[in-house]
């Protein structure tokens, strides 16, 4: 029901450390976008940082520490002198909007997600020197129930740390890259707030 919904909206919330009034009507407003969300293919009780995001950004305390306004990855596999294929490894380019600022950062990685996680960090930390203590440690792809095939929607949960604790953050997308680069966004978020920077 929605009231047992709302109850247990508070209590996550509150366990979360996430400010409110339990009269706000915006309460109601997060507790919607949850549904919304989980209709989607999004999981909340495995990603508490990226619940801890949402209700903030509802609540009018968007971190907006930055922008991802494109990115593009390319994996390198070509025939090797045995006429096999080899690897190579992925590139990532990320472009990036940081106060005002447009910085577009590149960056290879042993895959996809490693070379854009690593294009991420390297267009954020001039701005944010703390972004090198965060660190993937955990990276898992569920295929949603019921959507079987290679157009199947999946859900990324990434973990992350910052050397003394973790925190695990969500992104659902028919393209498993585009579904871990928001999981990526999210974490990285989190780990700045947790650093004590401010919403801009």
């Amino acid at each position: 029901s929605d009231q047992a919904g709302r109850s247990n909206l508070i209590s996550e919330l509150t366990r979360l450390g996430v400010a409110f009034d339990k009269d706000d009507p915006r309460l109601t407003r997060i507790l919607e976008e949850v549904k919304e969300k989980e209709a989607q293919g999004y999981a909340y009780e495995g990603a508490d940082a990226s619940l801890y995001l949402l209700a903030k950004r509802i609540l009018g305390e968007t971190p907006s520490f930055f922008e991802v306004e494109r990115y593009s990855v390319a994996v390198d596999r070509r025939f090797d002198r045995n006429g096999g294929m080899e690897d190579r490894g992925a590139e990532a380019i990320v472009k990036l909007q940081v106060h005002g600022e447009s910085r577009i950062s590149a960056a290879e990685g042993n895959g996809p997600v490693n070379a854009i996680d690593t294009a991420l960090r390297a267009g954020l930390e001039k701005f944010y020197p703390e972004i090198k203590k965060l660190e993937l440690i955990d990276y898992k792809v569920r295929i949603l129930e019921g959507r079987l095939g290679t157009g199947a929607v999946t859900r990324v949960l990434v973990e992350t740390s910052d050397g003394e604790t973790s925190w695990t953050t969500v992104g659902v997308h028919e393209n498993v890259i585009a579904a871990s680069a928001m999981a990526l966004e999210d974490a990285v978020t989190f780990g700045l707030l947790r650093h004590g920077r401010k919403p801009e």
